[in-house]
């Protein structure tokens, strides 16, 4: 059993060194966790929650004006 504990505990040393030099190797800096700053995302056309309600309301807004301007 101590066997074990001490297996999982050099195989968890080692991922965390191998994480820290990654980090070292990009300058200490983590990519981005916003999906509006992904290239990928951006080429997909999919924003965050909040970008995506404010481009539907623009829509919306622009859809009642014209609805309106019809109607008179």
């Amino acid at each position: 059993m101590l066997k074990l504990a001490l297996i999982i505990l050099a195989i968890l040393v080692v991922a965390m060194l191998l994480l820290t030099v990654n980090i070292w190797l990009r300058g200490g800096e983590f990519r981005s966790q916003h999906i509006s700053q992904s290239r990928e995302m951006r080429r997909r056309g999919i924003h965050c929650v909040q970008s995506m309600d404010a481009i539907e309301r623009r829509e919306s807004a622009k859809r009642d004006a014209l609805r309106e301007k019809l109607e008179n």
